[in-house]
């Protein structure tokens, strides 16, 4: 068994769509970044990249190439699940705070978690999502930005 820590965070911005889990959230601003800023995804695949020894997404995905420029975090989330595959081993479950002050996330938790579950082929069981605030506090409660957290457990094939 492996487990991996990640965590993200990015501006919130008008002009742009919020993406969270693959789902686009009714919001009035949306998240600063290279691809669609999605601060859950991005937490989440750095969890599975370091549980497997493999860096994190800036190594595999970085900024300064322009074929990242608004990809779609799902995509990229399908890539680095190939790479744990390949590497032999399979989600245990996946853990992640979204924290955010506005908007609230509640009646979006299920769809997104229905998403991931859809991309890395895994069952709704192994995806726990929620979110919380900062109580009005830092950045975050000044609705400047939003984070996650994530933790990612996995077993190996038996074949490393």
């Amino acid at each position: 068994m492996r487990v991996g820590i990640g965590y993200d965070v990015h501006q919130l911005i008008s002009g742009e769509d919020l993406i969270l889990g693959g789902i686009k959230i009714d919001h009035s601003s949306g998240l600063k970044g290279h691809s669609d800023a999605d601060v859950l995804l991005h937490a989440v695949m750095d969890a599975m990249l370091g549980a497997i020894g493999a860096g994190d997404i800036g190594k595999h995905f970085p900024d300064s190439d322009p074929a990242y420029e608004g990809i779609s975090s799902l995509k990229l989330l399908s890539e680095v699940n190939s790479l744990l595959t390949k590497q032999g081993y399979s989600i245990i479950n996946i853990d992640v705070t979204i924290i955010a002050q506005k908007p609230k996330l509640a009646s979006y938790l299920e769809k997104m978690e229905k998403r991931i579950a859809e991309v890395l082929d895994i069952s709704l069981t192994k995806i726990n999502l929620k979110a919380t605030t900062t109580e009005g506090l830092g950045y975050i409660g000044n609705e400047a930005g939003i984070a996650a957290q994530a933790i990612v457990s996995l077993e190996s094939a038996g074949y490393e």
